[in-house]
């Protein structure tokens, strides 16, 4: 994707070597919004190989202004037994609080919107947070709908570890 000039002179781009950083700044503050603020693991090193190593399986896009990552969308690829093609699991969409209100969630989501009809995958999906009430209306504003027959499931930690001893 080249990349897209936007409002307040931000560009749009996919990530690139030497924003890990930026990344895992916009990660943090994430988790602060999400109310777990010491949840954060990663490290720039585990970005740089992650995104940017040998064989990636992570992808990002980011809004940068004035030199500084503003926003991010953070992706990978998903699987579709019943179409036979691929999607896109956003995994994280974040965009400064001072940032917000000039598209720059919009045209992230709308760049995973352009990858996947461009790559010829069926759907772009995520998660929210029940509590999240302006997320969820900005979603809804761009046509999402939400999956209310499906709720995630997660095995982590102890549970996690047990169940691969078995």
């Amino acid at each position: 994707m080249p990349p897209r000039l936007l409002p307040h002179d931000a560009v749009l781009r996919a990530a690139q070597p030497g924003d890990e950083q930026g990344l895992l700044d916009s990660i943090r503050h994430l988790a602060a919004y999400e109310r777990e603020p010491d949840a954060v693991e990663n490290t720039v090193e585990m970005i740089t190989d992650r995104f940017f190593g040998a064989a990636p399986k992570v992808f990002a896009h980011v809004v940068e202004r004035q030199g500084r990552i503003v926003g991010i969308a953070v992706w990978f690829l998903t699987y579709s037994t019943w179409t036979g093609t691929h999607g896109i699991w956003l995994e994280d969409l974040f965009v400064e609080e001072s940032e917000r209100g000039r598209g720059y969630g919009k045209a992230l989501i709308a760049a995973l919107a352009h990858e996947c009809r461009a790559r010829g995958y069926s759907r772009l999906e995520w998660t929210v947070l029940d509590w999240n009430a302006p997320s969820i209306a900005f979603y809804r504003g761009l046509g999402a709908i939400p999956m209310e027959e499906w709720t995630t499931q997660r095995l982590t930690g102890e549970a996690l570890a047990a169940l691969a001893s078995e």
